[in-house]
């Protein structure tokens, strides 16, 4: 049941991806700070890697959280070019990092195994993994959305340790087919698969399926966001091109409170 378990304290993730400029980003992050006074839910905003330096400064003192786009799989500094380490990110303030995102997945190749490693990184370098499932649109017309979700969460679960890092890490689920579309699952849609992911999790520990926020990502707005929050097994969301637009977030995160 929503509500009884502080550890689900609805989240508000703002995806950036690579928009922005300076002048803009000051403008949306305090705007966004403005805005949040008697809006009780956890609000993070995540940058392009090149801001998240002038966005912590400037969140300085306020109660939105930072976070990254991507982290690197490699504890350690060295010959990874174009890539962040945990230690870098944490530096700048930066508590939390998307991992696995479709985009990441579908665009740039990344694997279930990479992705996995990532989120390992993430958890060892005092980084909360939002690690980011979902199926393409001919996966949900074929009837393989479970399995396809199974097998992107066994990645990680399947770890030596894996059930620690996945108590400490923060899942968003994105039907492909929905992500910067204008098409949204059903509440009852996003509710089914949130509810299925408890499940898959319950196998193995009921602690943490009954935990492990549980976000839902795609064409989240200001329109439809209430009903999704709603549902009992959906914990806030990861946010897109509404996270662009003061108003239009914070009409989001007042949804998710």
């Amino acid at each position: 049941m929503k509500g009884n378990n502080d550890m689900r304290r609805p989240l508000v993730a703002g995806n950036w991806k690579m928009n922005g400029t300076q002048e803009g980003v000051i403008e949306l992050i305090d705007g966004i700070k403005s805005g949040l006074d008697g809006i009780n839910v956890e609000v993070l905003v995540c940058p392009p890697a090149i801001f998240i330096g002038l966005v912590g400064a400037r969140l300085e003192g306020s109660k939105v959280k930072l976070g990254a786009q991507n982290i690197c799989q490699q504890p350690e500094s060295g010959a990874f070019t174009g890539e962040l380490s945990a230690a870098m990110l944490t530096e700048f303030g930066c508590r939390y990092a998307i991992i696995g995102h479709s985009e990441r997945r579908h665009v740039y190749g990344e694997s279930d195994k990479l992705i996995a490693e990532r989120v390992a990184a993430a958890v060892a370098g005092n980084v909360t993994p939002i690690f980011c499932i979902g199926e393409l649109l001919e996966e949900r017309e074929n009837g393989t959305t479970e399995q396809v979700i199974a097998q992107q969460l066994d990645a990680v679960l399947n770890l030596d340790n894996g059930i620690v890092l996945l108590k400490e890490t923060v899942l968003a689920y994105e039907p492909v087919w929905a992500i910067g579309t204008g098409k949204t699952a059903s509440p009852e849609q996003a509710q089914a698969v949130h509810a299925f992911i408890r499940s898959h999790l319950a196998k193995q520990d009921e602690a943490l399926a009954a935990g492990i926020k549980i976000l839902y990502g795609g064409s989240v707005n200001a329109a439809n966001a209430e009903k999704l929050f709603g549902m009992p097994d959906i914990d806030g969301g990861l946010i897109g091109g509404a996270s662009l637009k003061v108003n239009d977030f914070l009409a989001v995160c007042k949804a998710a409170g």
